[in-house]
């Protein structure tokens, strides 16, 4: 253990797996469980969940501001008036050890009106019932869903059209049913997060409980 002075006076001990993140800013530590990674975003059942789907149980570290950031791209792209817009990560939970492209990573975007009719799939993809449009596949989950929300002027008209996406990255966990199935409560977990943050009425048309079936 090392020993701080707190700019209050007081002192801090911190564990030798913590390390700064900027001059002034508050110290972390380099690796936590996949309950803590992106500021708690997967507390509960979600952090056993990412643990079995990706297969690891320590992630490096990652701040909570990525739902602000998600938040900021939807509504810069919505106000644009475009058709579509990138969005933002929302998470990206990099295991312990891992490599370039091992990292999971939950994200959210405007899609174009048109995205939603093309139910061409990834190889071994399949459509889900649940939002406008869902799918699951080994490596991931995707779920296309509208937002009416105060915060979004004239959405009552023309709602905002959000895609989710959940990869798991680079695993060796199983393709089977319960796995596919943990990859869109993930995801689903993750939206509902995010419909809180918009204020999007009635959940953006979401059940509180992921509805797992096969179209």
């Amino acid at each position: 253990m090392r020993r701080l002075l707190t700019a209050a006076g007081m002192v801090l001990a911190l564990g030798a797996g913590s390390v700064a993140c900027g001059s002034g800013e508050e110290e972390h530590p380099q690796f936590v469980g996949a309950d803590e990674v992106c500021g708690g975003l997967f507390a509960g059942p979600p952090a056993e969940m990412l643990e079995k789907v990706t297969g690891k149980k320590v992630f490096a570290w990652e701040n909570g501001n990525g739902m602000e950031k998600v938040v900021s791209a939807l509504k810069e792209g919505y106000a644009s008036g475009r058709s579509w817009a990138g969005g933002a990560h929302l998470c990206e939970p990099d295991p312990k050890g891992g490599g370039l492209g091992d990292e999971a990573g939950v994200s959210f975007s405007m899609y174009a009106p048109q995205d939603v009719k093309d139910e061409r799939l990834p190889a071994g993809g399949e459509l889900y019932t649940m939002g406008l449009q869902s799918s699951v596949r080994r490596g991931g989950a995707s779920l296309y869903f509208e937002c009416v929300s105060p915060q979004l002027d004239g959405s009552d008209k023309s709602p905002l059209r959000i895609q989710g996406g959940f990869g798991r990255g680079e695993s060796d966990a199983p393709d089977t049913r319960e796995y596919r199935n943990m990859n869109m409560k993930i995801l689903h977990a993750m939206a509902l997060k995010l419909v809180k943050e918009l204020d999007c009425e009635n959940n953006g048309g979401l059940p509180k409980t992921p509805v797992l079936t096969p179209k």
